[in-house]
């Protein structure tokens, strides 16, 4: 039989309380969704583990994909029998990480009510600076924190290591960075003491990296399956396909999620400010306030990047963020007039090519 969970031990709190006795439904109770499915949630309470659906109602109302339940979530539920609930409402949310979906402008839910969130890059994967960066701009402008998880350590030498570690300590000074084996065991303690009770983890990273291995050492137990290292490759196999939350004997609990392929950013302007703090306060000192920071005369990130202040390349993927978080964040009058803006102009530049 299923080990039974208090409210306090999903993650309860006198924020939910509030928000549930708010939402006015009486003959509901308050249960966390631990797992999302085609059309229908897993939902855990101290009464048991329920597949739930989303009422007509609450069907009806939504507008926006924002407006469904994500994996996280604290949602109000009226119980049909042993295995089955209706979800009456999402209760408001503390948190909530999300990602532009793919090449759409379409919004995906990562998971809600984050504390932390664990982003795990691989030393034998395809180790990425740029994208560590997309990910902590998801998760400041959601305001969850972020620890960097450097895994796999035992596949590299300690002279390899200890240079990567100097590289993620340059580029991100105020990111805590765990490093870590399985294989040796290095590294999993200090990620367990960073867990505390009552708080929600979410391990973040491409297929492979080890994050569904990394959370089967917290629980002590595989709960989550993993695959066999690749002999071709040397490289773990996906194995995550759905977000799943889960209950740490610490008290603490840990959402599991699929490999990410592309980190879109969508409208997270205010991350992209706050991961990039140094170039943010050096740009209130440029003499133009529109500065693009590229070729403008009395330009202070460039006078910075020059006194080797800031790091040339992170600016680079500075602006590169900056002008997909504007974008993004366009009404979709304004994206529909400036695709069709650019339409003609290509459209003009062919013909005047032809004619030539």
């Amino acid at each position: 039989m299923a080990k039974q969970f208090s409210l306090k031990e999903l993650g309860y709190d006198v924020f939910f309380e509030s928000a549930f006795a708010c939402a006015h439904l009486p003959r509901s109770s308050p249960a966390r969704v631990i797992a999302e499915h085609k059309e229908a949630y897993k939902v855990k309470s101290p009464d048991g583990e329920f597949t739930a659906k989303i009422t007509g109602k609450l069907h009806f109302r939504a507008a926006k994909r924002e407006d469904y339940p994500a994996v996280g979530d604290w949602v109000a539920i009226t119980q049909i029998d042993e295995e089955k609930a209706t979800i009456e409402a999402v209760l408001p949310r503390k948190t909530i990480l999300k990602k532009k979906f793919s090449d759409k402008q379409e919004i995906q839910l990562i998971a809600a009510n984050l504390d932390t969130a664990y982003i795990v890059e691989a030393v034998d994967r395809d180790y990425n600076l740029n994208r560590l960066e997309r990910y902590l701009v998801l998760a400041k402008d959601s305001a969850i924190e972020s620890v960097i998880v450097l895994n796999k350590i035992d596949l590299i030498s300690p002279d390899e290591l200890n240079a990567r570690l100097s590289q993620l300590n340059r580029r991100f000074p105020d990111t805590r960075v765990i490093s870590a084996s399985i294989a040796t065991e290095k590294g999993t303690a200090e990620l367990a003491d960073s867990i505390q009770k009552g708080k929600t983890y979410c391990f973040l990273g491409s297929s492979g990296v080890g994050k569904s291995s990394l959370i089967n050492k917290l629980l002590g137990e595989n709960l989550i399956n993993t695959r066999e290292i690749s002999l071709a490759s040397g490289r773990g196999k996906h194995s995550t396909t759905s977000r799943q939350l889960y209950p740490l004997k610490n008290g603490g609990i840990v959402i599991d999620n699929p490999g990410i392929r592309e980190v879109g950013i969508a409208n997270a302007a205010s991350g992209v400010e706050g991961v990039f703090g140094e170039i943010a306060a050096a740009a209130q000192k440029c003499k133009y306030a529109d500065c693009t920071h590229t070729h403008e005369p009395g330009c202070a990130v460039q006078s910075a990047v020059e006194d080797k202040k800031i790091d040339g390349q992170k600016l680079t993927h500075y602006k590169k963020l900056k002008k997909e978080a504007e974008y993004y964040a366009m009404t979709d009058y304004e994206k529909r007039t400036k695709d069709r803006k650019f339409g003609k102009f290509v459209k003009n530049a062919l013909k005047q090519l032809k004619n030539k």
